[in-house]
């Protein structure tokens, strides 16, 4: 073989070899986490309202929507997004849910600015089933079920849409609420209550049936620590004590539940 003939020979060889490991590449599984799908359930009941905490949860969302719409300091943005009310005038209202499209682009005044008007506390009741099947049915037409799901609620905790109970049993409320719709939506979803009192926690946690559903519990004393992380002089990009109080309290990763 001559010299020239060995030439091509090696770079034959060599492109073979750049063409093979182009293709490697190409076939390596990528470990990208998958986004997840967020609602937002908003108790705008009068009873919330009441409670002194309904302005403080939706400035506190406010920040929490523009925190992980911009992906900020590890929050993830959601592959979709859903606003909508827990509750309503009467049990089982249908109430509309607001898509991402409503907010992307906007500051946080502005967010806060439209959670106001979209959400004003006039419901009479507060309806978690209603919601909790509206959740369902919207991850299961958008196709969702693949995803993460999170489920975040600004509430007091307690339900007043079931029928009262007729002995004086404070738990038995807590029983009537169906997390079914959710139960099989997604591998992991994770169902997180905001305001609550440390009593209404225990109850979510010992009384409500589930099997798969993840709790996670932030009580009202904690929520109220939120606003001491701001910085004043601070850009909201900059708020990076803000963004990881998040994080670790209302954000904090909940093991499967054991059946």
């Amino acid at each position: 073989m001559t010299r020239r003939s060995l030439m091509r020979a090696a770079c034959a060889a060599a492109l073979l070899m750049l063409s093979m490991a182009g293709s490697a590449c190409l076939m390596q599984p990528t470990h990208d986490k998958p986004r997840m799908a967020l609602f937002i359930g908003v108790d705008a009941s009068g009873s919330f309202e009441r409670s002194g905490y309904y302005d403080d949860a939706l400035s506190f969302l406010a920040h929490y929507l523009y925190g992980h719409l911009n992906e900020l300091d590890g929050l993830s943005r959601p592959r979709e997004l859903f606003v909508g009310s827990v509750g309503g005038r009467s049990a089982n209202e249908p109430k509309a849910f607001h898509p991402i499209h409503d907010l992307e682009g906007k500051q946080i005044p502005e967010i806060q600015a439209a959670l106001k008007e979209w959400f004003p506390p006039t419901d009479t009741l507060t309806d978690y089933n209603a919601f909790f099947q509206e959740v369902g049915r919207i991850s299961q037409e958008r196709n969702l079920t693949l995803a993460p799901i999170t489920v975040l609620i600004v509430t007091d905790g307690v339900p007043d849409a079931a029928p009262q109970p007729k002995k004086a049993d404070p738990t038995a409320r807590y029983a009537q609420i169906d997390l079914g719709p959710m139960e099989y939506l997604s591998k992991n979803l994770t169902l997180r209550l905001t305001y609550v009192n440390p009593k209404v926690g225990q109850y979510w946690r010992k009384e409500v049936p589930r099997q798969r559903v993840r709790l996670w519990t932030v009580d009202a004393d904690v929520m109220k620590g939120w606003p001491q992380q701001l910085d004043p002089q601070a850009e909201p990009a900059a708020q990076h004590r803000l963004w990881k109080w998040m994080l670790d309290n209302v954000d904090y990763r909940v093991r499967s539940r054991m059946t």
